[in-house]
């Protein structure tokens, strides 16, 4: 009489389990990199909004203040500027000097309209501060893709008054358009850099991260100096192509409260001077 076969026992960890098992580290690992990395990853999935700066922790500023120690030691024959807004509020000018306490702020872009009709409710007396404390000093429109150009331009046109020894205008382009193509966007931004361009005798720069200056504009805009803007840690480089880099939306400047951006040109003092309107 034959005995009756005996099923075997599977292991506990053997089989689906152990895959299970693995798969589900693996997705922890990713989801712990991902919220670790997150700004990073969110710069280079998207584009930079123009948008308040959240709050960093600790942790996350401690890192980044390293950071920016860093590449202002390493790029210390360039020359150190930052960019404000309304979003940084009512700024104490006779505090503004240097970025965390050591490296002198030499120039700033100061935000001046948005859109067709929007105007910066702090451009006013920040510009006027930013010429009293002797720096240098540049205003900045922030494009709506959505918007007419020249309305924008003329919005921008109305509200700065350019004058000597300041730096040329900047166009600040950061999303795509909604109901439009990119061919649409690009004729757009050409009208504004035309009329603004005529209308002050010099040629704007372009403001936009990084990605959206490879993608939409490097080739067909090649005529114009950048402004780029990339945050990301392990950038630590500046390229030929990047006229102004805005390497931190965090650092911290006495008489701003708040995180604030600091940009470094390529270039030298001597060089800056240079850009300026003569």
């Amino acid at each position: 009489m034959r005995k009756p076969t005996r099923r075997k026992k599977s292991a506990f960890w053997g089989g689906a389990r152990l895959q299970i098992l693995i798969g589900s580290v693996i997705l922890l690992f990713i989801a712990g990199a991902i919220y670790h990395y997150r700004d990073g990853l969110a710069y280079y999935l998207g584009f930079k909004s123009h948008k308040i700066h959240k709050q960093k922790t600790p942790e996350e500023k401690r890192i980044s203040d390293v950071r920016n120690y860093q590449l202002m030691t390493k790029y210390e024959e360039k020359v150190i500027g930052f960019d404000v807004s309304q979003y940084q509020g009512q700024i104490d000018w006779s505090k503004v000097q240097y970025v965390e306490n050591t490296f002198l702020l030499q120039f700033v872009f100061i935000r001046a309209t948005a859109g067709k009709d929007a105007k910066d409710t702090c451009f006013k007396d920040n510009w006027a501060a930013a010429r009293k404390k002797g720096i240098l000093r540049g205003a900045y429109h922030y494009y709506r893709p959505n918007e007419n150009s020249i309305e924008q331009a003329e919005n921008f046109i109305r509200t700065v008054k350019l004058q000597t020894g300041d730096l040329p205008p900047v166009l600040d382009i950061e999303k795509l358009p909604e109901h439009q193509s990119v061919d649409s966007l690009k004729k757009g931004l050409r009208r504004w850099l035309d009329k603004v361009d005529k209308h002050y005798k010099v040629r704007p720069i372009i403001y936009t991260g990084e990605k959206y200056y490879d993608a939409f504009l490097k080739e067909e805009f090649k005529d114009y100096t950048f402004w780029i803007a990339n945050y990301n840690f392990f950038v630590e480089d500046i390229k030929d192509d990047w006229l102004f880099w805005q390497f931190t939306e965090s650092a911290s400047v006495e008489g701003i409260l708040g995180n604030v951006d600091v940009n470094i040109y390529n270039g030298t003092p001597k060089q800056l001077h240079y850009l300026t309107i003569n």
